[in-house]
């Protein structure tokens, strides 16, 4: 990369780390630290790079605040989502993602690695509470994916780390979709009355949704559970009862023309528990079901429940081939940082580096390590020189990074030939005539 550390020295670093690595693996199986308590694979390796003593390593320590989900640049994306990406070894990197999932939902996340990759990339799920996060699920690429029911409502906080100094390629994708089976032989399409519909000249909401069918056509359980009641009302005529296995909701049937199930009665998915019709208030009606969800608080949205409606996330468009590549915006742009900050705007040059790729979007990294997300046609190769300038300072110095705190990589005298490369805040990335690359200020 254009602005990481010396070669050199990280490569040292590198091979020292490999050292106590190996180390490390071969005592894991001996030591006094349980490394084999129940926790998630992202724990269990944590543990074993303590055990090491990894985690007091500079690398080790960058590692470890990466994972942290309090101090990190989250991307807050829409679902369904699709991103392709890639951690470099030299790096200490972490992605977070942040989505919103409606009660009802079930959330699909997989993650797929390069074939040739060797590196364990971690999953961890939470939910957003005022409390704080409340850890749901974990995986790592050697296992399997993660699915899980959305029981409210919520933010969620997805994290993707890789392990340390290994380089992974990897393409993650979420979706959602229901969490309970469809409740009718009929299909999406027959569904022509909604959650919050008028009813009664509007002096009341429709609490479920309507699924039109033939007369007499099987209704069914949507999951394994029981059957707790089984009646007659005013409104529905011929209902049915039925509360999931593990839930803390109960499904309620209505319209019925008959009853099939008893109360009491343990069914399975897709077992028939009565008989579309119209009886209740929709005497005047074509037959249909009447579904709804009710909880502790009252009726909820059925439609998140059982809507079979997957969507695909959109594909990838950006070119793949710039990935983990030193770039520069080919105009000025104003772009969103990830996160709850204001739009940034970068002139036209600026460098950056491209770590993934969703859509025709680029999740891009600027050198101070802040996250931002622009359109992959507004970047060009960094490269080709924008132009060459001879200094004319006396003495000049070259940075390893846009900072005088930086490493300082060469000085160079008045009347050197360099190229400009790019350029960042009050920072110009060059290349001098020994081909050295590194920053200089303006």
């Amino acid at each position: 990369m254009l602005f990481h550390p010396d070669k050199t020295a990280m490569q040292i670093r590198y091979y020292l780390l490999i050292f106590y690595l190996i180390i490390f693996l071969q005592s894991c199986k001996t030591g006094s630290v349980n490394l084999f308590k129940p926790a998630s694979p992202h724990e269990l390796y944590q543990r074993k790079l303590a055990a090491a003593g990894l985690d007091k390593t500079s690398l080790g320590t960058a590692w470890m605040n990466a994972a942290s989900p309090n101090n990190q640049k989250t991307q807050d994306i829409n679902l369904p989502f699709k991103e392709t990406g890639y951690f470099p070894q030299d790096k200490t990197p972490a992605n977070f993602y942040k989505f919103r999932v409606t009660m009802g939902k079930k959330i699909t996340i997989s993650l797929k690695q390069q074939p040739d990759a060797v590196a364990r990339i971690y999953l961890d799920l939470w939910e957003l509470t005022q409390q704080g996060t409340k850890a749901l699920a974990s995986a790592d690429t050697l296992g399997h994916s993660i699915a899980i029911e959305v029981s409210q409502q919520a933010d969620y906080l997805l994290r993707v780390q890789p392990e340390l100094l290994q380089s992974a390629g990897y393409t993650l994708e979420i979706t959602e979709g229901p969490s309970l089976g469809f409740p009718t032989k009929a299909g999406r399409n027959n569904i022509k009355s909604f959650w919050g519909d008028g009813r009664d000249e509007n002096t009341r909401k429709h609490e479920g949704v309507d699924i039109f069918g033939s007369l007499r056509s099987p209704v069914v359980a949507t999951a394994k559970g029981r059957v707790t009641r089984v009646n007659e009302n005013n409104l529905g005529g011929k209902v049915v009862w039925f509360r999931p296995e593990d839930k803390d909701y109960t499904l309620y049937y209505a319209h019925l023309d008959e009853q099939l199930a008893v109360e009491g009665q343990q069914v399975s998915k897709g077992d028939t528990l009565g008989l579309m019709g119209n009886t209740g208030n929709a005497k005047t009606t074509a037959p249909h079901l009447h579904f709804g969800i009710y909880t502790s608080a009252g009726a909820v949205d059925p439609l998140p429940f059982i809507d079979p409606l997957i969507r695909a996330a959109p594909g990838i468009q950006a070119s793949l081939d710039k990935l983990n590549k030193t770039m520069r915006t080919a105009a000025k742009v104003t772009i969103k940082e990830t996160g709850e900050r204001p739009s940034l705007t970068l002139s036209k040059g600026t460098i950056l580096t491209v770590s993934a790729a969703h859509a025709n979007l680029y999740t891009i990294e600027l050198p101070d390590g802040r996250l931002a997300t622009l359109n992959s046609n507004q970047l060009t190769d960094a490269t080709a020189p924008i132009r060459s300038i001879k200094l004319t300072e006396n003495q000049t110095l070259l940075y390893d990074a846009p900072k005088t705190s930086a490493a300082i990589k060469a000085m160079l005298i008045k009347g050197d030939q360099v190229k400009i490369l790019g350029n960042f805040e009050s920072y110009q990335l060059i290349r001098d005539e020994a081909s050295r690359i590194g920053w200089i200020l303006r």
